[in-house]
């Protein structure tokens, strides 16, 4: 599989209408999940570099992108997608990776979360160190649930006060994978001491 994985630019525009297309079609595959998004929305995440899209050549293979909320407190890794011919191969795994690490990079000290229906993706994130949490622990910016007007058990959410859905709600804070300098104090200085692993015989 010659599948290449490019942070998108505006070299990609052209690939929105496919994307919006596979994420419909996977929307009614699935039954749940994946909420609408419209072409002008997909062709600006594009632009912005702020998602990653799979080529084999010039096919599309697969795409997911980055939502901020709450003032960049917090990041979504959203619209995982592959087409079909590519499924069953890791494509979706690399994918994932290569979000992550955009947002990461972008938003280093963004809390990075998921929703999703989807047990393989629930894997992918929980092997990247997302934990499950409640919909509490998530962005409370009503923008971000408005965007799930478009999936068709937003009826579900808006009953349970969107404190809960068929989605489970995965997180990855950055600070709870920060391992702090320690510090010693000797004559007047500060020295820095990197954490250490030993070995006890």
């Amino acid at each position: 599989m010659s599948v290449t994985i490019y942070v998108a630019d505006a070299r990609h525009i052209e690939y929105a209408g496919a994307i919006c297309k596979l994420m419909y079609i996977s929307a009614q595959e699935r039954g749940t999940g994946i909420a609408e998004r419209s072409l002008d929305y997909i062709a600006g995440k594009l632009a912005e570099g702020k998602a990653v899209i799979a080529l084999n050549g010039e096919r599309l293979a697969g795409f997911a992108y980055i939502e901020t909320w709450s003032h960049d407190r917090f990041v979504a890794n959203s619209g995982l997608i592959v087409a079909h011919e590519y499924r069953e191969q890791g494509l979706a795994r690399r994918i994932k990776k290569k979000i992550f690490e955009l947002s990461r990079r972008l938003y280093p000290r963004s809390k990075i979360f998921s929703i999703t229906t989807g047990l393989a993706v629930m894997k992918l994130n929980t092997q990247l160190g997302f934990k499950p949490v409640t919909f509490s622990e998530l962005t409370d910016d009503p923008e971000f649930w408005r965007g799930c007007l478009g999936c068709r058990n937003y009826d579900v959410l808006v009953r349970n006060e969107h404190r809960m859905c068929l989605c489970t709600g995965l997180l990855y804070d950055p600070a709870a994978h920060h391992r702090p300098q320690q510090k010693l104090l000797t004559a007047g200085r500060t020295i820095l001491r990197l954490p250490m692993k030993f070995k006890h015989k």
